[in-house]
């Protein structure tokens, strides 16, 4: 009882924190409407001798890892929130669409989800997956995963084999709740190696040194960090600059950036964590990989 009445409060003190401004952001969304993604991806012209990847907006990053296919942090509806099936979802509205739908999306070897936040991971998008499909979550996130036949929760350094790939859960520095009181949920990033490279995909962190422990365990040629919604929370989400760091620290070649202009979940202008990442990358802006949505990179090989 005592924890019923505990949870309660939480709630109630969030709704009063938080609830005008969520309500008065959902009614200008409505006036807006939704932009086009300017670029479409073609999986089915990449091959798999070749690292290919396609940002399709937010943290949801479509993998073909020397042939073995992955999908990130999953969120290709209209909206994230929280969902009453069959019904509406309610939360942030999209700025621009999805690069493709889940129904034009190749075989998946496995969806990587980081965390239980509903703007990554989207129980409407993981609904529309086959359910062959294998999910490899964070600790205590596999009830939100369980309709897929193979599910595996890792723990920070604990790792499986996915397609002829390691996958290895990582430290960042954020937190796992999905319902403000769910706090046994684990959160983190991806390590994922094969034929000699590694890719990392960081999820959502705040600044932190973990990533560089990474580095000189494995040759990173990419990493995909976030570099949105920090003003106010950059207790909680990296900005540009200290995403751009972190890569530096793990001794990543490539940068793409992502957790960015697609939903509005912050208080800094859209066009705005691009604009600094690459003024920090100055002349080293040929790292950064890409920065609009739809757009698809691959490793340039020697």
């Amino acid at each position: 009882m005592n924890m019923t009445v505990g949870n309660l409060r939480t709630y109630a003190g969030f709704a009063r924190r938080f609830g005008r401004r969520f309500v008065e952001e959902r009614l200008r969304e409505r006036r807006v409407e939704i932009a086009p993604a300017p670029h479409r991806p073609r999986p089915g012209e990449w091959r798999d001798d070749r690292l290919t990847v396609a940002w399709l907006g937010h943290a949801t990053v479509l993998i073909n890892f020397y042939g073995t296919w992955l999908l990130t942090d999953p969120a290709l509806g209209q909206r994230v929130g929280v969902r009453v099936p069959g019904v509406l979802t309610v939360g942030p509205r999209r700025l621009v669409q999805p690069a493709l739908a889940a129904r034009e999306l190749p075989a998946l070897d496995a969806v990587l989800v980081s965390h239980a936040h509903m703007d990554h991971c989207d129980t409407g998008t993981l609904a529309r997956l086959p359910r062959t499909t294998r999910a490899v979550v964070q600790r205590g996130n596999g009830d939100l995963v369980r309709r897929f036949r193979r599910v595996d929760e890792l723990a920070w350094g604990q790792s499986v084999e996915v397609g002829g790939a390691r996958v290895e859960s990582v430290e960042v520095s954020h937190w796992g709740a999905r319902k403000l009181t769910d706090s046994h949920r684990g959160y983190g990033g991806f390590l994922v190696e094969k034929n000699g490279r590694a890719i990392v995909f960081g999820g959502d962190t705040a600044d932190t040194r973990a990533f560089g422990r990474l580095r000189g365990r494995a040759s990173i040629v990419l990493a995909m960090m976030p570099v949105g919604a920090y003003d106010p929370y950059i207790y909680a989400h990296a900005n540009p600059e200290q995403s751009w760091r972190m890569a530096r620290e793990m001794g990543a070649t490539y940068f793409l950036p992502m957790h960015h202009s697609t939903f509005r979940l912050s208080r800094e202008p859209v066009g705005e964590p691009v604009e600094r990442l690459l003024a920090v990358a100055g002349r080293e802006r040929w790292r950064v990989a890409l920065t609009e949505i739809g757009q698809t990179w691959s490793l340039p090989e020697d």
